[in-house]
C-alpha cells in the first residue's frame, strides 16, 4: 500500500510525544473528533491512522501496553477472515526524543477497519474507547448500510429499516431484561433514556409534539430513512455495549443507553449532519406505505379488463 510518508508520531511514551492535530481538539467551537484529527490520507486517497498516534489518543502510556491490544486486534481480523497484511502494514515513526534528535520506531499504518478492531479490543473503562467505539462502529456502520441501501427509493429504505430497527429492538429488550430492565414502567423508562440521549433530552412525548404525531403514534414509523438509520445505530450499540459490558441494574442500563445515544448524536454533530429532532416527518407512515405496496402487488396479480383470454389445450 502507497502510503503518504509519516510527519509525526508518538514514542516509547505516548504521552510525552510531538504535537499533533488531536491536541487542539478541544478549542472552543471545533467538533471534530479526535480520530478524525490524527487522521491521514496518502497519495492514492486512501486514509490510515499511525499506531503510535492512535496508542497516545487512547490514553495507553506504554507503546508495549498498545501492542498488545494490536495483536489482539490482529486475531479478530483473521477470525473475521480478514488479511491482518491489508489493515495492519508494519512500518516506521521518527519519533523526536530531545534537543532536536530524532529516533526511528517500530509502528504500524492502521486501515480504519484496524481502528475498528483496535477500539473494540481496547479497555472500555477508558472515555476516549467509548468515544472511539461510537466514531468508528459508525463509520464501519455507515458503509455497510450504504451498501445494503443502494438502489433503493426513500420509501423503500424506510421499509427496509424499520423491519431492521424492530428485530434489533427485540434484541435490545431481551438484553436490557437480563440486566433488570423488568416491568413495563421499566422499559417505557428504559427506552426514553435512549431518546433522550439522541434528541438532545427529548423524550417520546416530547419528539410527538415536536413532530406533530398523534398521542400514541410509533415515533419511528414515522421516522424517515436517515432518522431510522440513526435510531438503528443507538439500538444495536447500546445492545452491544449493555452485554459486552455486563450493566447490571435498571439505574446503569438507562445510563448505558442514554451515553449511546448521546453518542450518536455527538457523531452526528461531527459529520455535519441534521439532528433527529429536525428531520422532516414524512407524509406517509410505514403502515400507509405497506398497505399501498400491498395494494399495488393486489392490483399488478389481476388480469386487465381486455387481457385475451387463452384458449385452454
Amino acid at each position: 500500500m502507497n502510503m503518504a510518508k509519516n510527519t509525526q508520531g508518538t514514542g516509547e511514551n505516548p504521552s510525552a510525544s510531538a504535537t499533533t492535530d488531536a491536541d487542539t481538539m478541544s478549542e472552543p467551537g471545533d467538533h471534530r473528533s479526535p480520530f478524525e484529527a490524527i487522521r491521514h490520507v496518502d497519495d492514492d486517497g486512501r486514509e490510515y491512522w499511525f499506531a503510535r498516534d492512535m496508542g497516545r489518543l487512547l490514553d495507553y502510556s506504554q507503546w508495549q501496553a498498545f501492542k498488545v491490544v494490536i495483536e489482539r486486534a490482529r486475531v479478530s481480523c483473521i477470525n473475521s477472515k480478514q488479511q491482518p497484511e491489508d489493515h495492519f502494514i508494519p512500518t516506521h515513526e521518527m519519533i523526536p526524543t530531545g534537543k532536536g534528535a530524532r529516533r526511528s520506531l517500530p509502528s504500524y499504518k492502521l486501515s480504519r477497519y484496524a481502528c475498528y478492531l483496535i477500539i473494540q479490543n481496547a479497555d472500555p473503562n477508558k472515555e476516549i474507547v467509548a468515544l472511539g467505539q461510537t466514531y468508528f462502529v459508525v463509520q464501519v456502520r455507515r458503509q455497510e448500510q450504504a451498501d445494503e441501501l443502494a438502489g433503493l427509493t426513500e420509501n423503500q429504505k424506510r421499509i427496509y429499516l424499520r423491519y431492521q430497527l424492530a428485530d434489533h429492538n427485540k434484541q435490545l429488550a431481551t438484553t436490557a431484561r437480563g440486566a433488570g430492565v423488568v416491568t413495563p414502567r421499566d422499559f417505557a423508562v428504559f427506552t426514553d433514556a435512549g431518546y433522550q440521549g439522541l434528541y438532545n433530552g427529548l423524550g417520546q412525548r416530547e419528539i410527538r409534539v415536536r413532530k406533530g404525531l398523534a398521542k400514541n403514534a410509533a415515533i419511528l414509523d414515522h421516522a424517515g430513512s436517515e432518522e431510522l438509520a440513526a435510531n438503528l445505530f443507538r439500538s444495536t450499540q447500546a445492545e452491544a455495549k449493555i452485554r459486552r459490558e455486563g450493566v447490571q441494574g435498571k439505574a446503569a442500563a438507562n445510563r448505558t443507553h442514554f451515553e449511546v445515544g448521546r453518542g450518536v448524536r455527538r457523531t452526528i454533530e461531527e459529520f455535519g449532519g441534521t439532528m433527529p429532532e429536525d428531520l422532516p416527518t414524512p407524509q406517509k407512515s410505514i403502515q400507509q406505505l405497506e398497505r399501498d405496496r400491498t395494494a399495488r402487488a393486489r392490483l399488478q396479480s389481476q388480469p386487465a379488463l381486455f387481457d385475451e383470454v387463452m384458449p385452454e389445450e
